[in-house]
């Protein structure tokens, strides 16, 4: 039989649809043997229609550059990565057993403090902890729940190995686009969709809003949720206003909110007040109440953070919870999820070191050409030293970084990232590719996983700088649900 992949550049590296004998993957066989029936007009026409459709839903991002935004079409390719869905079984349970320890980790770090006295977590981390909030120590959230909403990168290497890059657990950002898209694919490739089991994603905004109802103070049959913005022009307001339409809330800002004298949050509406039960906030930690944070800050509400601590509104994700988003207490997760569940990771972490200790220290500046050096609460890709892409003069200046402050950085190898064929102005080339999927938590065993995640792609050959404000570009991800022989 042909093979239509058999002239596919393939880059040596783990593929996800493409093997080493450069034959589809049993998952995605349907798929890849479809697209080599498509003729390469054909296929430039489905990607122009797809960027058409995209201009005119107004799926959009925001970059930052030289002090002014530019708001961007979102950049999709419409080649999409797959996953076979009992492999997605298992990454999923992984998530939940991840995210459930986090939970546990922040709680007990905001009291008991269990891990520090029992010699598993360091406490002079938490002293130098830029997202620890002095003032949620005491609080215990309802189910003893934190990151309500959590976003974890992942990664495979060029073994097949899935790997926890990161989590997210203040504001992640991405799953609107995650939903755009899978709308926008099945617009491309209609026959697909009724050919193959993709598994659905258009659940989260349903899952998301039963979840945070579910976390209303007040017993009422329609509690009032709002999402809080720091407005138009945060890189992210495209997904406040998705999700508020999806979940058929309202969007809000800091100026619309107001605290009364009873501790108990209110909307200011044409009609009156309207007392708020709970706020899915896209604002940080910082900015998010002027009496308590930032005296500054123009975007919060004063006098939410003694709203929440008395028990009159929730919030997703509760302050403080950043706490665990650092890559420095990331090194310790695996170590977090043996100490609270007494289980082993089943995602593991990538191999890292800590800077503040001194033998990896000395390891880490000794081989920084080979490393990838980050900077412990950056985020969206800034503030990297990619080692083997990297200037001499580049990585002099991560010496006297990391000698200055080595708290605030790790180091991790260069991972060979998997790859997925990709369309590009030379035809379809593996590009590098990660996974952020979202999970949901609710307390007493309970949460959701989306069923795959947004995938991020780079888009420039070689690369592996997969997020969008740096030139990267997204894929859809299809768990694939293969038919049994």
């Amino acid at each position: 039989m042909r093979n239509p992949w058999k002239s596919y550049a393939h880059s040596g590296l783990f593929d996800e649809c493409i093997d080493e004998k450069n034959k589809p993957r049993s998952y995605a066989k349907t798929a890849m043997d479809h697209l080599a029936s498509i003729d390469s007009d054909d296929l430039n026409h489905r990607q122009n229609a797809a960027e058409l459709a995209i201009k005119d839903l107004g799926i959009t991002f925001t970059v930052y550059q030289e002090g002014t935004t530019i708001d961007r079409s979102w950049p999709l390719d419409i080649l999409p990565r797959m996953i076979p869905s009992d492999e997605w079984k298992v990454i999923a349970k992984g998530l939940q057993q991840r995210v459930h320890a986090l939970n546990l980790f922040i709680q007990d770090i905001y009291n008991e403090q269990n891990i520090i006295k029992d010699g598993i977590f360091p406490a002079n981390l938490l002293k130098n902890s830029v997202n620890f909030r002095k003032e949620c120590i005491g609080v215990t959230p309802p189910n003893g729940i934190w990151a309500h909403i959590c976003g974890s990168d992942l990664v495979r290497d060029d073994d097949g190995t899935m790997y926890v890059l990161e989590d997210n657990l203040r504001v992640p950002s991405g799953v609107s686009y995650m939903i755009e898209n899978r709308s926008v694919m099945k617009r491309v490739f209609p026959e697909l969709f009724e050919e193959l089991n993709v598994e659905p994603v258009s659940d989260y905004p349903s899952q998301l809003f039963d979840m945070l109802c579910a976390m209303s103070p007040r017993k009422v049959a329609d509690p009032e949720v709002v999402v809080l913005t720091p407005g138009i022009y945060n890189s992210a307001y495209f997904e406040h206003s998705f999700l508020a339409q999806q979940m058929g809330c309202e969007l809000v800002e800091g100026r619309d909110l107001v605290v009364n004298d009873d501790d108990c949050v209110y909307m200011r509406t044409i009609e009156g007040l309207v007392r708020v039960d709970v706020i899915y906030r896209r604002i940080d930690d910082l900015f998010l109440d002027p009496e308590a944070f930032d005296k500054d800050s123009m975007l919060g509400v004063p006098g939410l953070l003694r709203a929440w601590k008395a028990g009159n509104v929730a919030l997703a994700n509760a302050p403080g919870a950043g706490v665990a988003d650092d890559k420095v207490v990331y090194a310790y997760v695996p170590a977090i999820i043996e100490y609270y569940l007494k289980q082993k990771p089943i995602i593991p972490n990538v191999p890292t070191y800590k800077c503040e200790e001194p033998e990896d220290r000395e390891y880490v500046l000794a081989n920084l050409d080979k490393l990838v050096v980050k900077p412990a609460n950056e985020s969206g890709g800034y503030g990297l030293l990619i080692g083997p892409k990297s200037t001499k003069k580049e990585r002099a200046e991560f010496t006297k970084r990391i000698n200055k402050d080595p708290r605030n950085y790790v180091a991790q190898p260069t991972l060979n990232l998997s790859c997925v064929p990709t369309l590009t102005d030379d035809g379809i080339e593996p590009r590098h590719v990660d996974l952020r999927p979202f999970i949901l938590s609710s307390g007493n065993g309970k949460g959701f996983v989306t069923t795959g995640g947004l995938t991020r792609v780079a888009l420039v050959k070689g690369s592996l700088v997969v997020n969008s404000s740096q030139g990267g570009g997204s894929k859809d991800t299809w768990v694939i649900k293969e038919k049994q022989k």
